[in-house]
């Protein structure tokens, strides 16, 4: 399924280390708005096909280019690009979240403005996946999907936040409804270890579904039918349409 966005605007706004950085992002849809988080591949053509799901359910797909070559599958090339410029990813940080976590945030606000909607949807998948649930802190989020999240690489069970992060996005979903985060239950690159401490960081705050197998991307490229329903209900509910 192929997607085809009517929009693209570069937006510019500081990291949390206080730098600002720019990126394209592209719209497409109709519907109330939801943000995709790309994951380490790229913007490639599974990921056009979610947004075209997403467009064909209802949504509009804010989708911004982080990395990579659009349209196209760079695992190597992109993640050689984060091991060594990280500047907006620290993938292996503990504790803290990489900076481009403030320019995320900015954009949610973004979204919401522009599209003059009651919130936005996020989804975040893979190295980016931790960010959906944190950026429930924002008054702009209304819901977040953490598919196979999987920063801090080697992290074991400290997580890409801190309990500042922890705390704000809490008090989001206390006041909003739970996240959602999901994995395969035997993937290596998102392991259980950081799932269970996602579970213990934020408890009934957050709902978690393993869905069984050995692959990896949920949404995408390994796409898994029953997580991508629980995806579109979760959003459905979150803005009303169910």
């Amino acid at each position: 399924m192929s997607w085809t966005h009517d929009t693209v605007f570069p937006f510019s706004a500081p990291m949390t280390s206080g730098q600002s950085t720019t990126h394209d992002v592209y719209v497409g849809g109709e519907g109330p708005p939801i943000l995709i988080l790309q994951e380490l591949p790229g913007i490639g053509p599974e990921t056009l096909a979610l947004s075209a799901k997403l467009n064909a359910s209802g949504f509009r797909v804010y989708l911004p280019h982080l990395f990579g070559t659009y349209g196209k599958v760079e695992m190597a090339k992109n993640m050689a690009r984060l091991f060594c410029v990280r500047r907006e990813f620290n993938i292996f940080a503990r504790g803290r979240q990489s900076p481009i976590a403030g320019w995320m945030r900015a954009l949610t606000r973004e979204i919401k403005q522009r599209e003059n909607s009651a919130g936005v949807g996020v989804i975040g998948m893979c190295l980016t996946g931790s960010f959906a649930l944190t950026l429930m802190a924002e008054d702009a989020v209304l819901g977040g999907v953490a598919s196979q999240p999987a920063l801090p690489i080697l992290g074991g069970r400290h997580l890409h936040m801190s309990a500042e992060d922890i705390g704000a996005a809490s008090a989001g979903m206390a006041a909003k409804g739970p996240g959602l985060a999901m994995r395969y239950s035997e993937d290596k690159l998102a392991p259980k270890k950081q799932m269970r401490a996602l579970e213990q960081a934020f408890g009934n705050l957050l709902e978690t579904i393993e869905y069984p197998g050995k692959d990896h991307s949920l949404l995408t490229l390994d796409f898994h039918e029953p997580a991508y329903q629980r995806v579109d209900a979760y959003f459905k509910a979150r803005f009303g349409m169910a």
